[in-house]
């Protein structure tokens, strides 16, 4: 057990880079928020999720579950069963996601009252095409 606590404070510098590993990107918290309401199966977690790909709440579920964060539960039965749920583990970052839940609200209400111009941290409503792309590097190159 030692051994692993030295491998670990040799990969980070810092609990917070240690807790950004885990909990990071935009989905993981997501995941996370809605499994603190009771286990939920694939698709409902899709559901609660529109704008992620299957693919990517696929492979965030899978990291999630292979660092203890969540477990799954395969029933044998056709059509098979998946049910995801927290484990204890991943029920001690409920505190965690209050306090970031906390800190959204008021930086929301600081963006709705303040009159500079926010920095465009992500766009939902569109996305760029790859042909967008090569004429806006076209444009940027001359």
């Amino acid at each position: 057990m030692d051994h692993n606590i030295e491998q670990l404070k040799d990969r980070y510098h810092c609990p917070v880079e240690a807790t950004i590993e885990v909990i990071g990107g935009k989905w993981k918290c997501l995941i996370i928020h809605h499994l603190l309401g009771g286990t939920k199966r694939f698709n409902v977690l899709k559901r609660l999720l529109p704008n992620v790909t299957q693919r990517m709440l696929t492979s965030q579920l899978r990291e999630l579950e292979r660092i203890g964060i969540i477990h799954r539960e395969v029933y044998a039965q056709v059509p098979p069963k998946v049910e995801y749920s927290l484990t204890s583990c991943g029920k001690t970052l409920e505190p965690v996601l209050w306090v970031m839940h906390s800190w959204g609200e008021k930086f929301l209400e600081i963006t709705q009252e303040s009159t500079l111009p926010l920095p465009r941290i992500h766009n939902t409503e569109s996305k760029e095409t790859n042909e967008e792309k090569q004429d806006r590097k076209v444009v940027t190159a001359k």
